[in-house]
């Protein structure tokens, strides 16, 4: 009896001990709300002295974690291992998980600082009336270039990238929308074509560019076109911001042809365990003086009308970063397109990837 007694203790020890463990873990990987924040962002999409400044002001301990995707995001949020309290969507996304029931309305009561954002930029199509979503920053994606490095050539269109000349000089994002868009636009398809001989003639138009495609790369492509690695790269906005602000010889084009106008958005998603916190900090992002601040780090454009007037004008009148409305007529969002035609896209810029072996 003593025996089985002793082991009778020994396992409540031992699972008292493991359950300590696996709370402590829990309350680091923000499966536990507490006084804890679970942030899930893009790299390099948020001024650290911001999170900082919010753990300070308000007590809470900020746990931030980062994705390069948003098929990543979504399938470890779909996933639900990690209970992230905000996530940093897209657009076409935010649809998407909408549609699954993968995201928490917001209490916009407790987002006062929501008055702050350009009307513009609010009740969109992929969230109507923003009952998940608060606008974070907005962009184009376009083609940054050093003509020191080709000779005084200028770019214009998408067309100039198939230039012989150019041959290994091009860096391409790893992103089958962005890279898929570039063929589509470059034979005057829409962004969110899903007519398959169309996408096949872009997939073909793709492989047809790579003699100039140096590498397809991910958030490296800042340090490397920055460095002079590579004379063209196909990126977002706000990353050829951030590359022209540390080498002035560069320069940044939406091509004629059209191009991405994109938006980023903060949502709650369903598996939140601190949706209270979620809130304060949705608010504190608003903030007119807070939001310049993270937008001169960022570098990307914000839709915070108010965070104007404390950014230095050399920013806010810059037109390759907050084009003319002219330009934005030309520009298409992504829209949601479903499974199927998604997975296309991925299976048809896979081939691509594959073809340059």
């Amino acid at each position: 009896m003593k025996q089985l007694m002793r082991l009778f203790i020994a396992i409540v020890l031992a699972s008292a001990v493991l359950l300590g463990i696996i709370s402590k873990l829990n309350a680091t990987k923000g499966y536990s709300g507490g006084n804890t924040l679970t942030i899930y962002n893009w790299g390099d999409y948020l001024d650290p002295d911001l999170i900082k400044r919010f753990e300070k002001e308000t007590g809470i301990s900020v746990v931030y974690e980062t994705f390069d995707s948003n098929e990543a995001m979504m399938t470890k949020i779909k996933q639900g291992g990690t209970a992230y309290d905000i996530a940093v969507p897209s657009e076409y996304m935010i649809d998407k998980m909408r549609e699954e029931n993968l995201l928490i309305p917001l209490d916009h009561s407790k987002l006062l600082n929501l008055k702050n954002i350009d009307p513009r930029f609010m009740d969109l199509p992929f969230d109507p009336e923003n009952k998940y979503s608060v606008p974070y920053f907005w962009g184009t994606v376009g083609v940054v270039y050093n003509p020191e490095m080709l000779g005084g050539k200028q770019i214009t269109s998408w067309n100039d990238l198939w230039d012989p000349d150019l041959k290994n000089e091009i860096l391409l994002i790893d992103g089958a929308r962005e890279a898929m868009g570039m063929g589509l636009n470059s034979l005057g398809y829409s962004l969110n074509d899903t007519d398959k001989n169309h996408l096949r003639q872009a997939k073909a138009k793709l492989d047809s560019l790579t003699p100039n495609i140096k590498a397809i790369v991910g958030d490296e492509i800042k340090m490397l076109l920055e460095n002079e690695e590579a004379a063209i790269g196909i990126v977002w906005s706000g990353v050829a911001a951030d590359i022209m602000g540390e080498n002035e010889d560069i320069e940044y084009v939406v091509p004629s042809e059209g191009s991405n106008l994109w938006f980023d958005n903060m949502v709650i998603p369903k598996t939140a365990k601190n949706v209270e916190a979620a809130h304060k900090f949705l608010n504190f992002i608003l903030d007119a003086k807070i939001a310049a601040q993270n937008t001169e780090w960022v570098y990307y454009s914000t839709p915070n009308k108010e965070a104007l007037q404390y950014m230095p004008e050399e920013m806010t009148s810059d037109e390759r970063f907050y084009p003319s409305e002219e330009l934005t007529e030309k520009l298409e969002v992504y829209e949601n397109l479903g499974p199927r035609n998604l997975a296309y896209y991925n299976q048809l810029f896979l081939e691509f990837k594959m073809h340059r072996k």
